[in-house]
């Protein structure tokens, strides 16, 4: 029998990135993968791991009555107890600074089981911002005994809160290996407005736009200035097409769409599967968003990304060039849209020095570190520093 190592998922995003540590896994044979998804977001983590043809071999069955983040969290440490001392997993993955990060590195702390802990060493430098994101990853970085860090700057940040440099290793982004590959498969869209602008894009007919602001900081007057640049930039440019997933908030979309409905050329969609998501950002000319998923994918398709947000931690995207902080400004959102828009070799020069946060093998790394953790093999190599350090 194989060690079995549990992957934690709870999130979208979190599923996304460790997908492909699984397939990792299961090609090099020394370890056995198991999903385990937490629960806090069951419907969306299904999802998300379709799409790379897996589903999670355990799901917890939570009980949420208040919805309250102290009842998430306990709910998920009570269940994840459970299993753990029923299945007793060698190491236990998790990943980035979700609750149910803090759930899993707590669970398996407590039972004296190995904490890897996948996108290590973010940091804002901000307690408040993101809330609790900040305070989450800093106490999972003091519980892990790996710290699989997805960029130099990352792995500085945790030497620099005195984690020992053996047990530091920076391997990329996971979510560069699962965007090029699920981009490449280039399912159908089921949303046919997606599907057209695409479709002009490939063609030369149109330069796409995505658009996310999802974050909670951006709703209400935030988001009407980024609504109101969205419609400038429509009205300034004739050949670009806007696509922009909507939050599934009710009282977001409301606003989203007395925004920009009849719009021309604008499509608002609810929010997209992963996999339309992946291949709208690999065939965008720009992308406006505050998600850090996507500040950490658009380099490997050459999309520059103007950041809505005034903090963020994926900084290595501001060193590299191929990001620039615009924060909710709608003159400075317009401004910096326009010389993109007007200066084709601008947008070819942001982003020229390639993707900071991954080369494609971060899942490899990702497993070689834990089979190495685990006495199965000798540690692998740094992913190489970017050309622009």
């Amino acid at each position: 029998m194989l060690p079995e190592v549990f992957l934690i998922a709870g999130t979208r995003p979190e599923a996304i990135k460790l997908a492909p540590v699984a397939a990792a896994m299961r090609a090099a044979g020394r370890l056995s993968p198991v999903l385990v998804a937490s629960g806090q977001h069951p419907a969306m983590v299904t999802q998300a791991l379709a799409a790379f043809d897996v589903e999670a071999d355990v799901t917890l069955p939570l009980e949420r009555v208040t919805g309250s983040q102290p009842e998430l969290l306990t709910e998920m440490i009570k269940q994840l107890d459970a299993l753990l001392a029923e299945r007793t997993p060698k190491a236990v993955v998790v990943q980035g600074d979700t609750t149910t990060t803090l759930a899993g590195a707590m669970a398996a702390f407590w039972r004296r089981i190995p904490v890897v802990h996948l996108e290590a060493g973010l940091r804002s430098g901000d307690l408040d911002s993101p809330f609790p994101e900040e305070a989450n990853r800093k106490l999972v970085g003091q519980l892990a005994a790996l710290h699989l860090a997805p960029t130099a700057l990352a792995a500085t940040n945790l030497l620099d809160e005195s984690v020992s440099p053996a047990s530091v290793l920076i391997t990329g982004n996971t979510v560069v290996d699962a965007s090029l590959e699920i981009a490449a498969k280039e399912l159908p869209f089921e949303d046919a407005g997606v599907a057209a602008a695409v479709d002009a894009a490939t063609h030369g007919e149109a330069r796409l736009v995505l658009v996310t602001a999802h974050r909670r900081e951006s709703w209400g007057e935030p988001l009407e200035r980024i609504l109101r640049a969205v419609r400038r930039l429509v009205d300034a440019y004739p050949d670009i097409r806007v696509v922009l997933p909507a939050h599934a908030n009710p009282a977001v979309r409301a606003q989203v769409e007395a925004g920009l409905t009849g719009v021309p050329r604008v499509t608002i969609t609810d929010p997209l599967p992963y996999p339309a998501l992946a291949r709208v950002l690999s065939r965008a000319y720009l992308t406006l968003t505050d998600s850090g998923g996507i500040q950490e994918e658009a380099p490997s398709f050459k999309v520059p990304a103007l950041v809505l947000r005034e903090v963020t931690e994926r900084v290595e995207s501001l060193h590299a060039g191929c990001a620039k902080l615009v924060g909710t400004d709608e003159e400075l959102i317009v401004a910096e849209a326009a010389r993109l828009f007007d200066d084709p070799m601008l947008r070819q020069s942001m982003t020229a020095s390639g993707n900071p946060y991954g080369d494609g093998l971060a899942s490899q790394r990702t497993e070689q570190a834990i089979a190495a953790l685990l006495g199965l093999t000798s540690a692998p190599s740094p992913m190489p520093s970017p050309s622009y350090v």
